[in-house]
């Protein structure tokens, strides 16, 4: 059996060796005289040349891109090198050949950069994952999830995997759910996370879990979220915050080492929940840049310019050489921040040490002074303001603070900005449904010592949560669990579920906590969203090798599809879409 090698493993040093390759072919140059074909596998790219000699020389003239084929040849140096390639000093002179699969002209480019629509590239997933980037995306991704493993099992963890057939319970986004053939009219969910099981795992004496697995929530899409995704999952008996900071730190920073040479400075900064929302805007602040929100709301009060002094809260934002954006850039601005429920957009440019604008005859030089100090705006800052409740000032100036960051490249390349935001409320209130809801997730610890707070004091309570930042990304998050029976039915009864909902959903949890349960702290790390970051790409879809659209179709397999009458039946499901 002949043996094969890869394309990019010849090298000079194999001059005057027969060898045996095979792949795809790249590229094809008949000067006449010769013909050349570049071939290529996930290693790399190879020259082969195959002169009129040749007894098949007339089939070679038929061999085009993507043609599968084999072929014998002796490697001989290049006379004319290309220093671009591994293998550029060398090619391969042709003895035999086979035509192992013919390929008809590809709908996109095969290349590191093509032109091809999103659309384009998902029907024909598996020709852009032939290209160069995005295979070399998913190997570094297999090589990330060894690095995992490795830590993992030097650290005493065991992977347990958990069912994908589970219960739907109220955990955050909805379920998908699948219909039991055997038991009519019930349903599976498929899970949003393991959340109960490794929480049972710990109650079980497994004491250190984990499991790279796979989640699903029907929920809406965006470029960083996925209807179905990868998350590292840990859970630990007995830990803490602190315990878990420094296991994710050390991983982290081992990832990092490992696949881009880099030393992660630890240990990685915390914030509180409130600071990030009040500074920057969100609960996942991007600390590359400055340009933070800064509260005028007092200075104000006293301004002639009612839009300010009557406002529940006035901040604004700084941005360096923003003086150059024209009147109809600053007016698009306007519009983008009406998409965060903004009423508008005051703005002054700093020049020439003059705060000049539409807005400045109404403040006197004292509250300009006030501008210029709290920001440290240099000259040719443009100031950002509005003026609007709390919530809505803070998202739609977080928002814009980003947008800026991007659209005026402030942001420094190649920089790796981890943090974790603490100090998170316990509970959110939902005036939907007039009632709070967890922040988290129910099974959420509060702050030690503020249990009794659950019947009348929720909207103050803090939880015993986490979560990991990088560069503007929510990357993980995660808790310090209720282990006591009684604290987490008080916590369902916070949230307004009734005693039938809580025996009905969550019996088998509150009884498992009743036979003895250690503390335990647990975390999810969004392997797709790590992923992305590494390689330097702006969409999640380009490190999953088969995902969807934003509209949660597979282009590709053409799902979701209807299905037969017979299998609706068998279910006892209706089918409720009109032919």
């Amino acid at each position: 059996m002949s043996t094969f090698r890869t394309c990019n493993e010849i090298r000079i040093e194999d001059i005057g060796t027969q060898i045996n390759v095979r792949g795809f072919v790249s590229k094809t140059r008949n000067l006449g005289s010769m013909i050349f074909i570049d071939l290529r596998d996930r290693s790399g790219i190879l020259q082969l040349v195959i002169g009129p000699e040749h007894l098949e020389y007339e089939l070679a003239k038929t061999i085009r891109n993507e043609f599968v084929i084999s072929i014998s040849g002796i490697v001989v140096e290049r006379q004319s090198k290309n220093p671009k390639l591994a293998t550029g000093d060398i090619e391969i002179t042709i003895i035999d050949f086979n035509i192992i699969s013919q390929a008809k002209t590809t709908p996109l480019i095969i290349a590191e950069q093509t032109d091809a629509l999103e659309e384009v590239r998902l029907k024909y997933r598996y020709l852009d994952l032939r290209r160069p980037n995005m295979q070399s995306r998913l190997i570094l991704r297999h090589q990330v999830n060894k690095i995992i493993h490795a830590f993992l099992d030097n650290e005493a963890f065991i992977e347990v995997e958990t069912p994908i057939l589970s219960k739907s319970t109220p955990e955050g986004a909805r379920d998908y759910l699948v219909p039991s053939r055997v038991q009519k009219g019930e349903f599976y969910a498929l899970p949003q996370s393991p959340q109960l099981y490794k929480m049972l795992l710990m109650l079980s004496g497994l004491e250190k879990y984990y499991q790279i697995v796979r989640c699903f929530r029907d929920e809406d899409l965006r470029v960083d979220r996925q209807p179905e995704f990868t998350q590292l999952d840990i859970e630990q008996a007995f830990a803490s915050e602190e315990d878990m900071y420094a296991l994710i730190e050390n991983l982290l920073a081992r990832i990092f080492k490992k696949t881009k040479n880099i030393d992660i400075k630890q240990p990685f900064p915390k914030m509180q929940y409130e600071t990030a929302m009040n500074t920057y805007g969100s609960d996942k602040p991007d600390t590359r840049f400055d340009m933070t929100l800064i509260d005028v709301t007092a200075s104000t009060r006293d301004a002639d310019f009612s839009v300010f002094a009557l406002a529940e809260h006035v901040k604004f934002i700084a941005v360096p050489n923003g003086a150059k954006l024209s009147r109809k850039e600053i007016d698009a601005l306007t519009e983008y921040v009406k998409i965060y429920q903004a009423k508008g957009l005051a703005w002054l440019k700093y020049q020439n040490n003059t705060l000049e604008g539409p807005i400045a005859k109404f403040f006197s030089e004292e509250e300009k002074h006030v501008f210029i100090q709290s920001s440290q705006a240099d000259d040719g800052a443009l100031l950002l303001f509005v003026a609007d409740s709390l919530d809505i000032t803070n998202k739609a100036l977080g928002q814009l603070r980003i947008h800026l960051a991007r659209k005026l490249e402030l942001i420094p390349a190649d920089s790796y900005n981890f943090l974790w935001v603490i100090d998170w409320p316990l509970f959110e209130y939902d005036a939907d449904d007039e009632r709070f809801v967890a922040a988290h997730h129910p099974f959420t610890a509060p702050k030690e010592g503020t249990e009794y707070m659950l019947k009348s004091e929720r909207e103050q309570m803090l939880a015993r949560a986490y979560d990991i930042v990088l560069n503007g990304y929510e990357i993980g998050g995660g808790s310090v669990r209720i282990h006591d029976p009684k604290t987490q039915k008080a916590m369902f009864e916070a949230i307004g579920m009734s005693e039938n909902t809580i025996n009905e959903q969550f019996g088998f949890l509150l009884e498992a906590y009743s036979y003895g349960a250690p503390t335990h702290a647990g975390i999810a790390l969004g392997i797709d969203r790590l992923m992305m970051i590494l390689t330097g790409t702006d969409s999640i879809t380009d490190v999953i090798a088969f995902p969807k659209t934003l509209s949660a179709r597979d282009l590709m397999m053409q799902s979701p599809s209807a299905v037969s009458a017979e299998q609706l039946s068998e279910l006892a499901v209706s089918s409720l879409k009109e032919k």
